[in-house]
């Protein structure tokens, strides 16, 4: 067993764990930091499903904490990876939740869902066109800035390698166009299994919270919101001192505080 608490990262989709890079070693005196790669993802499992849905990657980390002898954890994640976290919540996995700007708080079928995957589609398809270029056009802090500019607001603070890696796992995701058809959505959780917070982006395009944050505060009622200032859908690029302080802030959390 960890000698620390343990804490389980996830990453949002055709992303990976390197996305932490920055915020595992900020977590790593207080956790016991486990940072997997989805199925499907650049990394991880194969995706023996098809089409690939959230519920089958939920089930994968459930069977990898299993393996490890861990029945509950501190859960944060990012987009996909906070829905993940939620629905970990959801079957008891979860000790607290750090939600990071997360998908699946839209109705199906409706604008504002159709709106993010269509920008993320649009996302894999320029990564495509642009994929040989990139290791020149990458070493520029201008050309990142406005490469990851959906994603992140100071897309130039990611150095190089790092962008290079975000390009290569967005290439490498074989379940993209899987996860951004399903028919899934987070449904209501009220009352909490367990502290959660939700810390939406201050300039998210990808999920603008002005749209996605109204739907979370109605389906997790009891949950403590915040916004995360000067920050884009990824906050882990533009802050990941303040990405780390809001996970360390809720794996504090007890349930009577959350009360």
């Amino acid at each position: 067993m960890p000698s620390k608490p343990p804490l389980v990262l996830l990453h949002g989709v055709t992303m990976s764990e390197r996305v932490w890079d920055d915020v595992t070693p900020l977590l790593a005196a207080r956790h016991e930091v486990i940072t997997p790669t989805a199925v499907g993802h650049r990394g991880g499992p194969q995706a023996l499903r098809r089409p690939a849905r959230v519920e089958h990657l939920v089930d994968d980390i459930e069977r990898r904490l299993d393996g490890l002898g861990l029945r509950r954890v501190h859960v944060a994640g990012n987009s996909l990876g906070g829905w993940m976290a939620i629905e970990l919540a959801r079957r008891g996995r979860a000790e607290t939740v750090c939600a990071l700007s997360p998908a699946g708080f839209w109705e199906a079928g409706d604008r504002s869902r159709s709106a993010a995957t269509r920008r993320i589609a649009r996302e894999v398809s320029t990564g495509r066109l642009l994929g040989f270029l990139a290791p020149v056009g990458l070493r520029s802090a201008v050309v990142r800035r406005t490469a990851l500019r959906n994603i992140a607001v100071h897309g130039d603070r990611a150095c190089a390698a790092q962008a290079m890696t975000f390009l290569r796992d967005l290439l490498g995701c074989t379940v993209t166009a899987d996860l951004l058809g399903t028919d899934e959505q987070i449904a209501a959780l009220d009352p909490l299994p367990c502290p959660i917070t939700v810390a939406w982006s201050e300039h998210d395009r990808v999920l603008p919270a002005q749209v996605h944050l109204p739907i979370a505060r109605a389906r997790l009622p009891e949950a403590a919101f915040s916004v995360l200032p000067d920050t884009g859908h990824v906050p882990m690029i533009d802050d990941p001192e303040l990405v780390a302080q809001t996970i360390l802030t809720t794996t504090s959390m007890t349930a009577a505080e959350a009360s």
